[in-house]
């Protein structure tokens, strides 16, 4: 079962607010202050992505356990950790980008 959280955004843009993930080469905007959940994502110019995630938006769905949500798909992106409690991985399906996410210890 997936939920619904963010619509992420590719930006070359600097938004205000931003906050820097030096370990993943981005900058990200906080989707929870936007009121319609929208996280702008800025990269380095030497992000080790693919082009799809570098270019396309993305839409970002939480699930129970990222493992089972990742069996059998194309993985674009293995999974990491952006910040602590949680562990995020890109998919492609049908051509276009999309995010799971899964949160540690979340009630």
């Amino acid at each position: 079962m997936k939920k619904y959280n963010h619509l992420g955004i590719p930006t070359s843009e600097i938004k205000e607010g931003e906050i820097h993930l030096p370990h993943l080469k981005m900058y990200v905007t906080n989707h929870e202050e936007s009121p319609n959940g929208i996280q702008w994502m800025r990269f380095e110019s030497d992000a080790p992505y693919p082009e799809l995630v570098l270019t396309v938006p993305h839409v970002a769905f939480e699930v129970k356990c990222l493992e089972e949500a990742l069996k059998g798909q194309k993985v674009l992106i293995e999974p990491n950790s952006p910040s602590e409690g949680l562990i995020v991985a890109f998919i492609e399906d049908h051509g276009a980008p999309v995010e799971l996410m899964e949160y540690k210890n979340k009630s």
